[in-house]
């Protein structure tokens, strides 16, 4: 019985591994994607990695606008043309892979989210 249960175990860890390793080499990827997207359309405006204050005062930082937005809602903005209120920001349109590429590397970016400090009632 427990060399059965070794067994089972042994196949679907042989099984599971794989799955994980290309995951993570597609996340890999993806990150790339987008991490030349954010240098080749963004950071003319944006500070695009962890740390740096954006050229343009008005545009956020990458690392901070999953505190201003949901990333998974940028998607559709990102298919559409995104318009935002910092300033000149030309209209860009991209395609899914690029898209999914950008969320995954404005993902890989994000910086502790700020806690705000809770009133307590007297």
């Amino acid at each position: 019985m427990m060399a059965r249960l070794g067994l089972s175990a042994f196949l679907i860890a042989s099984f599971v591994t794989p799955v994980f390793a290309a995951d993570a080499q597609t996340q890999r990827q993806a990150i790339e994607v987008g991490r030349n997207l954010a240098k080749s359309h963004c950071a003319t405006c944006h500070a695009i990695g962890k740390r740096g204050q954006s050229p343009n005062p008005q545009a956020p930082r990458f690392a901070t606008l999953a505190q201003r937005y949901p990333l998974d809602n940028l998607a559709e903005a990102f298919s559409e043309g995104i318009l935002v209120g910092h300033g000149p920001m030309p209209e860009f349109q991209f395609e899914p892979g690029q898209i999914d590429g950008l969320i995954a590397y404005l993902r890989s970016v994000q910086g502790p989210m700020k806690r705000t400090k809770r009133r307590t009632s007297k």
